[in-house]
């Protein structure tokens, strides 16, 4: 928990600072406002998790390794091996994760509350429903009970997504040769954010969040948008021109909002 926040700070200082610098576009008006909903829903989703989810990833990993029913332990595999093999199988089920909520019109629901936001910056890295919030913990962790991985590998994993959300939606201007470089690897900032026009079929496209490898693996990848980075509206359409910015209204968005036809 210590080192997961401490990694958060300092990717929220940094990315704060290197979109002040170099913003790939302009920040929107009452941008303090949706910042601090965005920021809100993280605390109240992370407070959530606290309190009503005591059996995390972490603490399941470890009960099923220490009582020898971890699948990892049949594998014959080395420690260090075990742990990349368990942020690479967690990413992949992050993956999946992302294309449910985009793929069943309930989850959708909540899921529209992160695709809501008209300005992608580092923030809306954390803006997410606290119900789906939990009911990607309660994946997390049923997982880690299924396969018992290292609890290094857990905490790894759970620290690198956290910096990975913030880094790909930052508004973060990043050289063509850069991206296109790390992008054989890892999701950058303009890949992600195709993801986040308001164009249906490129709504459903690049959800990874982390390793670029499995939106090209299972044929979700996409290059570039349609209009262009800079000029493809972001958001969703029926939220174009009134979002919900608020905190109660991003909270009640999934049960009174217009989910559009977005999930598929």
């Amino acid at each position: 928990m210590v080192v997961r926040f401490l990694v958060f700070a300092l990717c929220f200082v940094i990315l704060g600072l290197a979109e002040h610098i170099s913003p790939r576009k302009k920040a929107p008006d009452k941008n303090l406002k949706r910042r601090f909903s965005n920021l809100m829903l993280i605390a109240i989703g992370s407070g959530i998790i606290l309190f009503f989810v005591p059996a995390k990833a972490v603490s399941l990993a470890y009960m099923v390794r220490e009582r020898g029913w971890a699948l990892f332990s049949f594998l014959g595999v080395g420690p260090y091996w075990q742990v990349i093999l368990s942020v690479v199988f967690f990413d992949l089920l992050i993956y999946f994760q992302h294309v449910l909520f985009h793929a069943v019109p309930a989850l959708w629901r909540l899921h529209m509350v992160h695709h809501s936001d008209n300005h992608l910056d580092f923030t809306t890295g954390l803006r997410f429903h606290p119900v789906e919030i939990l009911l990607s913990a309660l994946l997390k962790a049923g997982a880690a009970a299924a396969l018992g991985p290292p609890v290094t590998g857990v905490v790894a994993f759970e620290v690198i997504l956290n910096a990975m959300s913030m880094f790909t939606h930052s508004n973060l201007a990043l050289p063509e040769r850069m991206d296109r470089f790390l992008r054989l690897l890892i999701v950058t900032p303009d890949m992600h954010r195709v993801h986040h026009s308001v164009i249906i079929k490129e709504t459903n496209s690049n959800f990874g969040f982390n390793l670029s490898i499995w939106d090209r693996l299972f044929g979700t990848y996409k290059k570039l948008p349609k209009l262009g980075v800079l000029k493809t509206p972001i958001g969703l359409s029926q939220y174009q021109k009134d979002p919900p910015s608020d905190i109660k209204g991003l909270l009640i968005l999934p049960f009174t909002g217009k989910p559009g036809t977005y999930s598929f």
